[in-house]
């Protein structure tokens, strides 16, 4: 975890400051991977001086995390107007999608970033990232899968937990498929079509009927 007084002494600066950091961080994660992104850099094209930078992080470790919790609270508030309607499961999903659609296009560093961990190379902090990560989103889809359960909108034989387990790998190989170049490589070659030159609507349309067919039909 970040130490306090530096967590503090970040959340004092101006917002126009805060942003144009975290802005400057994932680009620079995102880009060459944590490995390779220098906080100098990063300070540097934020405007401020590498002093004033480790008055705000201990480390680049907590620059870092700092950059993923960002990108970890856009996606959970977008994931919280979904899963907390009273929508009945698959239009929550058909609305996940949407959403999935439109973030990973619009924040797609945070994706790239996300993919920086997922792909193991900061293998040291892994374990406690995923968790950090993936808590929130999974309680969120294991709940909602859930609540359909006892309410009858799904097949009765799912397990709930191993069912958003499946649903957040389709959508985590989605958001990837839209921002990362082996998974964009990837999505071509069983398409053959560019993402950028498909119709989302297709995307959306094809998902939601693979994931109605394995909540609904029954053996």
């Amino acid at each position: 975890m970040i130490e306090k007084r530096y967590k503090e002494a970040f959340e004092r600066a101006s917002d126009e400051r805060k942003e144009k950091i975290l802005e400057v961080g994932i680009e620079e994660f995102s880009s060459k991977g944590y490995e390779n992104a220098n906080i100098n850099v990063i300070a540097k094209n934020a405007g401020i001086s590498i002093g004033l930078m480790y008055k705000y992080f201990a480390t680049k470790e907590d620059l870092f995390i700092t950059c993923i919790q960002r990108g970890i609270k856009i996606l959970d508030d977008a994931l919280d107007d979904i899963m907390k309607s009273d929508d009945k499961l698959l239009k929550k999903a058909e609305k996940l999608i949407r959403t999935t659609c439109i973030h990973s296009k619009r924040n797609a560093n945070y994706i790239k970033l996300y993919n920086e961990i997922a792909s193991e190379r900061n293998g040291e902090n892994a374990a406690r990232l995923a968790r950090e990560i993936e808590y929130s989103t999974s309680r969120k889809y294991v709940t909602s899968i859930a609540e359909a359960l006892k309410n009858d909108d799904v097949r009765p034989d799912l397990d709930p937990r191993l069912f958003a387990f499946f649903l957040d790998n389709l959508i985590t190989s989605l958001q990837f498929s839209y921002t990362c170049d082996y998974y964009r490589e990837r999505f071509e070659i069983y398409t053959g079509v560019n993402i950028e030159e498909m119709d989302d609507e297709v995307i959306v349309t094809q998902l939601l009927k693979f994931i109605e067919s394995a909540f609904t039909f029954e053996k």
